[in-house]
Order: C-alpha cells, then sequence, then structure tokens
C-alpha cells in the first residue's frame, strides 16, 4: 500500500525491492524493474536457467543491466529530503557520519547506527538488531522497571500518609498533655494562693491583737506619765516654800505621793504568747513543706524531660564485626540472616560463632537513642555491648558478657538478664527504641509504636567505657535501623 506521506512514498520509490534499503548503483532491466547491481547479480549467482525478474518473473538477458542515472540523482534527492526532515525533529535519527538513517542498534556500544556504521570495522563484529525491535525489547525492560518504581512509589506514598496520621495522632495526644499540664498547675496555682490567704489571714489577726494591746498600754502610759508629771512638779514647788508653809497639810501630801505609785504596763498573755509561737512553728512547717515540694517537682519534672532529652543518633552497621553468615546492605542500614557463609577476613574484631554485629558508633558519655525494626522473624535481639564484648567462640548473651539487650526467641519476649527475664507483653513490638544513658550506666528500650516503656536495666548496670550498639540476627530474621 503507498503511503499516504509524499516523503515516504518517494523513499519507497528509491528503495531496492531485495535488500529493502536505498538503492546503490541503480539499474534497470529490460521488463523496467530497477534493482541495485550487487542485488540483481547475487539473485541471478549461479543460476544455470534463464534470468528473471525478481518482481515480475519476466525472462531477461543477463548482461542487458543498464543504469538508470536519473533515479540515482532522485535517490540524492529522496536522501536529502529525508535528511532534512530529520533535522527538522531534532537530528537524532540520521548518522552524523553517514548521514544515513539510524535503522540499527548496536547493543555492544548501546548505540543506533547506520547501514554503512554496521559494514565499518567499528561494529562488524557486533551484536546488531533493528532499532525498532531494540527499542521495543529496552522498552519492554523499562516497563517492568516501571512497575517495581510505581509499586515502590506507592509504598513510599503509603508510608508517607501513615507517617502523617501517625504525626497528627501524636500532635492530638501531645495538645491533651499541654491541656492537662496548665489545668494540673491552675489548680496548683489556685491551691497555693488560697493557703497563702489563709496564712496571711490568721497572721492578720495575731498582729491586730498585738497592736490592740500595744495601742492600750501606750494610752495608761502615757496617762500615768502625765499625772506623774503632775505630781513631780507640785512636790518641787511644795519643797520651795518656807518650812511654816511647807510643813502644812504634809500628811496628806505624803499619802498623795504613796497613792502616785507607777503602776506596769499590761503584759501580752501567755495564751497570745502560745498562739504566736505555734503559728511561727506552722509557718516553719509549710516553708519546709514547699521547699521539699519545690525540691521534689524539680527532680521529677528534670527526670520525666531527661527521657526527652536523648540525643537521636544515625547509627550504621559495622561491616568488620559481622559474622559470616550476615548480609548487610550497602548503606549498612539493613542486616539478615543468610544460609551461606561468606568468605570474609577473620580479623580479631568479627563474630565467629554467633551471628552478631555492632554498630560503627561508640559512646562514653551522654544520653544516646536509635530505632530499630524488628521485622516478623522470631529469633533476634537488640541493645547494646562493651567494646571490649567477646567475639570469638562462645560469648554470654548477658550482662555478665558485657550484653545488655532485649530478644524475640521463637516469638517470646525477653531481657537478657542473668537469669533471663520474660517481658509479659500482648504483642512483640515491630520498632524498638534503645535508649542509652552512658553517665547514669542505664539503658532502657521502649516500644517505638506507643511509646510505651519495654524494659530498663538499672542505672549502674551498664559500667564505663566505650558502648556500641549490638544486635544478634537468627535464621529468618532482618533487623533495619530506622531513620
Amino acid at each position: 500500500m503507498a503511503a499516504e506521506n509524499p516523503l515516504e512514498s518517494l523513499q519507497e520509490e528509491a528503495t531496492c525491492p531485495v535488500c529493502l534499503e536505498y538503492f546503490t548503483e541503480p539499474v534497470t532491466l529490460e521488463c523496467g524493474h530497477n534493482f541495485c547491481r550487487a542485488c540483481i547479480s547475487q539473485c541471478w549467482e549461479g543460476s544455470d536457467t534463464a534470468a528473471s525478474c525478481p518482481q515480475c518473473r519476466e525472462t531477461v538477458q543477463q548482461r542487458n543491466l543498464r543504469p538508470n542515472r536519473q533515479l540515482a540523482n532522485v535517490l540524492e534527492i529522496a536522501k536529502r529530503l529525508s535528511l532534512q526532515a530529520a533535522k527538522g525533529r531534532g537530528g537524532d535519527g540520521v548518522c552524523g557520519e553517514h548521514q544515513e538513517a539510524l535503522k540499527l542498534f548496536c547493543e555492544e556500544d548501546q548505540s543506533p547506527i547506520c547501514v554503512i556504521c554496521r559494514e565499518s570495522r567499528a561494529h562488524r563484529t557486533h551484536m546488531v538488531v533493528p532499532i525498532q525491535e531494540a527499542a521495543q525489547e529496552y522498552k519492554e525492560k523499562i516497563q517492568a522497571h516501571l512497575k517495581t518504581l510505581r509499586e515502590e512509589r506507592e509504598k513510599l506514598l503509603g508510608f508517607q500518609v501513615t507517617g502523617e496520621k501517625r504525626s497528627q495522632e501524636y500532635l492530638k495526644q501531645t495538645e491533651t498533655e499541654r491541656q492537662k499540664i496548665v489545668s494540673e498547675f491552675q489548680q496548683l496555682q489556685q491551691f497555693l494562693e488560697e493557703q497563702e490567704r489563709l496564712l496571711l489571714a490568721q497572721l492578720k489577726k495575731l498582729d491586730d491583737e498585738i497592736v490592740k494591746i500595744q495601742n492600750e498600754n501606750i494610752t495608761k502610759l502615757s496617762e500615768e506619765i502625765s499625772h506623774l508629771s503632775e505630781l513631780i512638779s507640785e512636790m518641787e514647788g511644795k519643797c520651795q516654800k518656807p518650812a511654816s508653809e511647807f510643813l502644812q497639810d504634809v500628811r496628806s501630801t505624803l499619802s498623795r505621793c504613796e497613792k502616785g505609785k507607777f503602776q506596769q504596763p499590761k503584759e501580752i498573755s501567755p495564751e497570745l504568747e502560745e498562739r504566736v509561737s505555734n503559728f511561727s512553728q506552722k509557718i516553719f512547717v509549710v516553708s519546709e513543706t514547699l521547699r521539699k515540694f519545690k525540691d521534689t517537682l524539680e527532680t521529677r519534672i528534670e527526670e520525666f524531660l531527661g527521657a526527652y532529652r536523648q540525643v537521636i543518633v544515625t547509627v550504621t552497621l559495622d561491616p568488620e564485626t559481622a559474622h559470616p553468615k550476615l548480609i548487610l546492605s550497602e548503606d549498612r542500614k539493613h542486616v539478615r540472616y543468610g544460609d551461606i557463609c561468606q568468605q570474609l577476613p577473620s580479623n580479631p574484631e568479627r563474630f565467629d560463632t554467633k551471628p552478631c554485629v555492632l554498630g560503627c558508633e561508640g559512646f562514653t558519655s551522654g544520653r544516646h537513642c536509635w530505632e530499630v525494626e524488628v521485622g516478623a522473624g522470631q529469633y533476634w535481639a537488640v541493645g547494646v555491648a562493651s567494646e571490649s564484648v567477646g567475639r570469638k567462640g562462645e560469648i554470654s548473651r548477658s550482662p555478665e558478657g558485657g550484653i545488655w539487650a532485649v530478644e524475640c526467641w521463637g516469638g517470646q519476649f525477653r531481657a537478657l538478664t542473668s537469669p533471663v527475664t520474660p517481658l509479659p507483653l500482648s504483642r512483640v513490638p515491630s520498632r524498638i527504641r534503645v535508649c542509652l544513658d552512658c553517665d547514669r550506666g542505664q539503658v532502657t528500650f521502649i516500644d517505638a509504636g506507643d511509646e510505651a516503656p519495654i524494659f530498663t536495666f538499672p542505672p549502674g548496670s551498664v559500667p564505663g567505657g566505650r558502648i556500641r550498639p549490638w544486635f544478634w540476627v537468627g535464621r529468618g530474621a532482618r533487623l533495619r535501623l530506622c531513620p
């Protein structure tokens, strides 16, 4: 069927019906059909019968091959038009060296080539396929990869949605806790303010009673002083008079002096004094109680906030310590149990009997935490180990052996104490947070899913020195260090 595009029609007319490529030295047979000289010669080679046209089967004279110079000119025009059309589309369909269409693909060099490149020394021995066939093959491969990539994208989108949902749940939970903290402290503040008002009211009552007694005494003393001053002035004047006048009514004067004897002011009653003393003792007790409460509250808040001041660290697996059956990912974030022992150097750092691996990072002070996704395996353990933990032969997976960890053994969850401590959890956590406090010598394990504590090796359990993350991976298990 003739092509609808004029350029395609011209290209078809300039194409040899034998090799299906542009004519090379076109010749015309007696019947009028055109072929490449080499193509028609090859068709007639070794034939003992009369020669015939490969297209119409008409008998022709073999020696009667007339060069078709007019067709050769048309061929050059077709080539130029094809080149201009290819350049108009971006020029990627034409060989830059031979100005021929790129119809082939070199598998070895992974590049499109033209038919002239195919016969060159550079590609003659290479595997070459039609470019459309190569494009289809690689499209199928890319489509397969696209399927995997789309699945990974969907998985990551699922993680994103789950993470956002979990973040919203956490934010809702923190808002509830924020309201609870504000409410509790408001109630505490109201209680303290009420107690302050009561104590100040009692103190004011005592103040009023003391001031009342003081004012009464001052008034009484002022009156006594005024009376004595008058009597003294009178007696002094009496003493200045002559004897005859002085002795007149002297007995009455002496009697008045005796009656003017000073009276002591009213003292604070023992009852009031006792009340003041009791109140002072009460204030002392209240002050001591508030001080102890303040100290206790500060300590508790410090302990509470301490868990949230852990330094989040990035942990990677140390391949120099990995048991030969453990397979580590390239980014050293994943580890799984393999069935075949790898050929690895038996360096002093490597575990040789237990499928263990250490983290590259070591800690000597401060607080640090990291999270481990434990997957669905039934045999694994996570925790910390001292730098000097045994690597060769049998090792004790316990604090005595320099290891502080929790493990899953056949679906049972337990702490690697000595002896082991079963942990009665309703389910085995899928993600565990390991919190190491080097200064207190303490290790805490938390379910990262619901923030519930799992187990704590108490303060002083972990001695000083360099402490490293530790992992034990049994058959069928795989662990992932979370970002």
